[in-house]
């Protein structure tokens, strides 16, 4: 079976930033000290705060949290600025102008001396359709990202992409703190557009999950509320086998204007996707559902290119 190579594990856009403005933002949200980061289960418990300085401003989160330092998940949540952001009007501009959905966007601050270990994040793969952006506002030459093994020194002024889904870790061995925008997003055709050509090119024949750049303003369906089954893999984000599993009860139906799914344990909020089909919040079009008019529910499942679905009908 042949494999097809993936492209470069960095790649730094085709989008020069200003640095001057990027620190001017910077110096209005440092007068207190950011919280460390901290991690979260599925279903919102609160995980480990990590053991080295690595601080977090949260300027797009679940529900508009100012004080969610994790990049969240699926859940009950849609995302939203923070009232940190309104404070930062230039890289505010930057990120309304990214064509992709966002999902967390973070300050992060690696202070001196800290050392992270070496890990996956594996949802952060082109094949899930998740991208993870980087823009530096300021450094120094001891800060390093250590990338699928290549040592990186972004500048300020540069903007980059990087495949956390490859083996990374960051280490500050300078006298001050590195701080980078770290942004969420799901990968689309018209971000590829901001990536260098021949980055471009192996994308063409990688196997990636492209999603679209679709509005969030769509008509919920109608019908609501809408009892159905579904296999237990679609709600279990540990797998990528969401179409198989026994069938379950659930619940499509809405909530402050977002189209939600109920299990017996949780509830997530879905956003509209391409071709018709909605998405879970915080995840891509790797799995997606789509009500049909007669009340059953066509489920999507992506991985890079290959696509798979499974009809269902009304629940009883």
């Amino acid at each position: 079976m042949t494999t097809t190579p993936l492209p470069p594990a960095a790649a730094r856009l085709n989008q020069t930033l200003d640095a001057a403005r990027l620190a001017a933002d910077l110096n209005r949200v440092t007068s207190h000290t950011w919280d460390l980061q901290q991690g979260r289960a599925p279903g919102g418990l609160l995980g480990a705060v990590t053991d080295i300085d690595w601080r977090v401003l949260p300027l797009i989160a679940p529900n508009g949290d100012p004080a969610r330092t994790d990049p969240g998940g699926p859940g009950p949540d849609t995302y939203a600025p923070t009232g940190w952001l309104d404070r930062m009007p230039y890289l505010a501009q930057i990120l309304a102008g990214i064509p992709a959905p966002l999902n967390a966007a973070r300050l992060m601050a690696l202070g001196p001396n800290a050392v992270g270990e070496r890990h996956c994040d594996p949802k952060y793969s082109l094949a899930r359709g998740c991208a993870r952006l980087h823009i530096p506002l300021t450094t120094n030459r001891e800060a390093v990202l250590y990338l699928d093994g290549t040592e990186h020194t972004w500048q300020p002024g540069e903007f980059w992409y990087g495949d956390f889904s490859r083996e990374h870790a960051v280490r500050n061995l300078g006298t001050t703190t590195r701080v980078h925008a770290v942004i969420d997003v799901l990968f689309t055709g018209e971000l590829a557009t901001l990536f260098p050509s021949a980055w471009q090119e192996q994308l063409a024949d990688a196997d990636a999950l492209i999603n679209h750049l679709t509005p969030l303003d769509r008509d919920l369906p109608e019908g609501l509320p809408h009892a159905l089954h579904l296999p237990a893999g679609f709600t279990d984000f540990g797998h990528d086998a969401p179409l198989e599993g026994d069938l379950v009860p659930a619940r499509l139906d809405h909530t402050d204007g977002h189209l939600t799914l109920t299990t017996a344990e949780r509830t997530f909020a879905l956003l509209p996707a391409g071709l018709g089909e909605w998405r879970f919040s915080a995840w891509s079009e790797a799995r997606t559902l789509a009500p049909a008019p007669d009340g059953g529910t066509v489920l999507h499942a992506r991985h890079g290119r290959a696509h798979t679905h499974r009809t269902l009908t009304t629940a009883a």
